[in-house]
């Protein structure tokens, strides 16, 4: 048998159905009741004492089966009590006709066997006590009735087999089902997982990007009418930002996208000048991995956001030192520090409970690959963010051999004014 699977698909997409494993349900332990077909027949043909005792005892014990194994496979009565008073009831019915006719109405033995095992408030412990009881008492009475230690022994084991495969069964395909749920429990939490990835790298590109866009749309505003080449320089800027935006929203789009730290810095610079901001940028140790590196990138990239959109600095210092096994990026400016509680852009520039998408959403990144984020006035004037992170350095990453430990033993400092 089977059934239908929903699969979370693309937004607008809906969902797709896949065929998926049902296992055994309330009909498949129908059939069986053919084993009860020699006592149908004792009773038809009148071999039976008392058939008509015999023919309403078959029909309790009918109808008892199918109501066990109908409750027990029913979602409104699985968890309820219900299936184990109607075996309770087959129970007594099974020995009424065992001890009342014998012969081949011993067969229902396997019978309530099958119906215990489909019980599943019965499993555990109590199935295999209850089975291991009922087998033996089945076995005795068989070997009792008809005198055949072989025929005894058949019964007693087909009792206890029955019930015991079923209830393998049985719970087989309930820990598939819960691995498939758990399964698409995971797949699910992946897409949202993703999903926010996506919605951070956007958030960080396109603000960054149009934060610049508008700094120096402003220099072109201010130059235009004094300094039409100084003017036309920052218009060229802005062409080569909106290239380089497009360039990278693809790469983010891809899930390829590796900033450069180097690459943010620079765009940091010019940046921070184009609005008149004095900067001093400083770099010192080893060269990093690039994981390191593109979490520091966006770090910078948020950090010089927040002081052109809200701090209206006039000197941003940023410092990145790599010692031992740890990096560690400060970006310090010297503007009017955090906005009072409620006011207008408090939120870009904090990284508590309460703080907005920007440094909360790296202070998460960061978290997850071992540093850390803090933010908060600097002094008494002020804003200063520090980020640090595993240095991890690559020492591979296409240079020859010793690069890497040559320039940790000799560090680099550069100063940008």
């Amino acid at each position: 048998m089977t059934t239908t699977q929903a699969v979370p698909g693309t937004a607008g997409s809906g969902t797709r159905t896949v065929p998926r494993g049902k296992g055994p349900g309330k009909y498949t332990f129908l059939p069986w009741l053919l084993m009860g077909v020699g006592a149908f027949s004792h009773v038809i043909q009148g071999e039976a004492g008392n058939p008509w005792i015999g023919g309403a005892a078959l029909l309790a014990f009918n109808s008892l089966y199918i109501f066990v194994v109908f409750t027990a496979f029913d979602p409104r009565h699985g968890d309820r009590r219900t299936p184990l008073y109607g075996l309770a009831g087959l129970t007594a019915v099974t020995f009424a006709v065992a001890l009342g006719y014998g012969g081949s109405w011993m067969l229902f033995f396997p019978l309530l066997s099958l119906a215990s095992g489909a019980v599943r408030q019965l499993h555990g412990k109590r199935l295999g006590l209850w089975l291991i009881l009922l087998s033996g008492t089945a076995g005795v009475l068989t070997g009792w009735d008809q005198g055949d230690a072989s025929e005894s022994l058949g019964i007693g084991y087909g009792t206890f087999v029955s019930g015991m495969v079923t209830a393998a069964v049985l719970n087989l395909f309930d820990t598939v089902r819960q691995l498939e749920e758990t399964r698409q429990e995971l797949a699910r939490t992946a897409v949202e997982r993703e999903r926010l990835r996506f919605s951070r790298d956007l958030h960080d590109l396109l603000g960054h990007t149009l934060s610049v866009v508008v700094v120096k749309a402003e220099a072109v505003r201010r130059l235009g009418r004094r300094d039409l080449d100084a003017a036309l320089a920052q218009a060229a800027d802005i062409e080569a930002v909106g290239r380089q935006a497009l360039t990278e929203i693809r790469e983010a789009v891809s899930g390829y996208r590796e900033g450069s730290l180097s690459t943010e810095l620079e765009r940091a610079r010019s940046v921070l000048e184009a609005a008149a901001v004095e900067v001093v940028v400083r770099r010192s140790g080893p060269p990093l991995a690039p994981q390191t590196e593109a979490l520091l990138g966006w770090v910078v990239r948020e950090s010089v956001t927040n002081t052109v959109r809200h701090s209206g600095a006039a000197r941003c210092e940023i410092e990145v030192r790599a010692t031992g096994d740890r990096v560690r990026l400060t970006v310090t400016d010297d503007g009017h520090g955090p906005a009072a509680p409620g006011a207008v852009g408090s939120p870009s520039r904090t990284t508590g409970g309460t703080g907005g998408t920007g440094l909360k959403g790296l202070a998460e990144r960061l978290g997850a690959a071992g540093g850390t984020l803090d933010g908060g006035p600097d002094g008494r004037r002020g804003f200063r963010v520090v980020a640090e992170l595993p240095a991890e350095p690559d020492q591979d990453a296409g240079q020859p051999p010793g690069t890497a430990t040559a320039a940790a033993t000799a560090g680099t400092e550069r100063t940008t004014r």
